[in-house]
């Protein structure tokens, strides 16, 4: 097991171990994680002995006053966290988009809160920019006592409830202005991000923003209330903004018996991270190079007893006559051959959409592995070179200076021969 201690922070990599020693981690802090961890559906790790042993879900967890960062790896050989930090934090930039917005890497980096802070502060600027455009506004019905008559009367419950109160009117009327589900759970997070935020300059920008929602009502908020918020014209700039909601309000459990241990995590599945990784890096090569980079839709491929199979390579690469699927793959491999379920799933991929090549891209050090299929009429290898090609490639995830290879999808490109 590879952990970083420090007051109020520990560091460790995906799959490690980490056990109570009432010195960082403290057996009420476990005592939370496991509460969470049931509440949660057990995604993010699993319990073990006086402890959680953490599985493929990268990011941070803080529980209580402490912060628990986990940190990919894919290097046997390193157990830099500073390196897997910065990798993590730049992955996560990359994929959400976020170099737009957020401060450089540099003031991130090594940075106890360093995942926190980058989804805290671009919460935050885009709710900044969301008042500086203003807050959508809606019609909403409003029914109850009022001091001056305005809208309807209604005539059965202003009897009932005004009979000493003639001063009174119970009317219902409808008005124009920012309550809404939309600026609500803005306002909810933004509640979420000042209890948690340990960053002062942060802080104040999250007070000060609060202030432009004085008395909207508190809401509860699940996967459903999420799905039933309609981004239409008026409402797309929200849609950053409320994505980073569902990711933090979906993962907060405030401790309702002693208030002490509130959990909040920001985990993410680091196949999917990776896979979307290369896929924004490729996308961006390809654009710079007349290269069609797509993550294709999913195709029926077997259907029976009222169900249909589908499936999804993860990149398709067109260029001129080639088309060339990859599955990425986030795990340490061998360099020795690739596995029969591997190979049948990658000729299937060739199939269905008529690929020449296929591969199985895992990071590690640069390295390929190719062969072929037999052609599926002759049972023979096909004479053209590169026909019904697969085969499995390394590509490396930090550059010579030890940070995250900024070129990957470059090279990807290169060891295709498509550069």
């Amino acid at each position: 097991m590879s952990q970083n201690h420090k007051p109020g922070f520990i560091q460790v990599f995906e799959f490690d171990t980490l056990i109570v020693d009432e010195e960082t981690f403290t057996a009420s802090q476990l005592n939370a994680l496991e509460i969470y961890h049931e509440k949660n559906g057990k995604r993010y790790f699993d319990l073990a002995r006086n402890g959680v042993r953490f599985k493929e879900y990268v990011g941070a967890i803080k529980v209580g006053s402490l912060h628990i960062e986990v940190l990919p790896k894919a290097d046997k050989a390193s157990d830099d966290k500073k390196v897997w930090q910065d990798v993590l934090v730049g992955m996560l930039r990359k994929v959400h988009g976020f170099e737009a917005h957020v401060t450089s890497n540099s003031s991130l980096k090594l940075h106890p809160n360093a995942v926190f802070e980058l989804y805290y502060e671009m919460f935050v600027n885009e709710v900044e920019l969301l008042i500086h455009k203003g807050l959508v506004k809606r019609y909403r019905k409003i029914e109850g006592n009022q001091n001056a008559l305005k809208g309807s009367l209604q005539f059965g419950k202003h009897l009932t409830m005004n009979l000493t109160h003639q001063e009174r009117f119970y009317v219902r009327y409808t008005t124009y202005d920012r309550n809404n589900q939309y600026n609500q759970v803005l306002r909810k997070t933004l509640s979420v991000l000042q209890k948690f935020n340990t960053k002062p300059v942060l802080q104040s920008r999250i007070n000060g923003l609060l202030l432009n929602f004085p008395e909207l009502p508190d809401i509860r908020v699940d996967e459903s209330f999420f799905e039933k918020l309609a981004i239409n014209r008026k409402t797309e700039g929200y849609r950053k903004a409320l994505g980073i909601s569902k990711l933090i309000l979906l993962n907060y459990h405030p401790d309702l018996s002693k208030g002490r241990n509130d959990v909040l995590a920001l985990m993410f599945d680091m196949n999917l991270l990776w896979e979307k990784y290369v896929f924004t890096c490729l996308k961006k090569a390809g654009l710079q190079h007349d290269i069609t980079i797509s993550q294709q839709a999913s195709r029926g491929f077997w259907e029976g007893g009222n169900r249909i199979k589908t499936i999804r390579p993860d990149v398709v690469i067109e260029s001129g006559t080639n088309t060339i699927i990859l599955d990425t793959k986030w795990k340490l491999h061998s360099k020795g051959e690739p596995a029969d379920s591997d190979l049948k799933q990658i000729f299937a991929y060739n199939h269905y959409w008529k690929a020449n090549k296929g591969f199985l891209v895992y990071p590690g050090e640069p390295d390929s592995l190719s062969g072929h299929f037999y052609d599926l009429e002759t049972q023979s290898i096909p004479p053209e070179k590169g026909t019904y090609q697969a085969g499995q490639m390394w590509v490396s995830v930090v550059d010579e200076e030890k940070k995250l290879d900024t070129e990957l999808g470059v090279n990807i490109l290169k060891n295709l021969e498509l550069l």
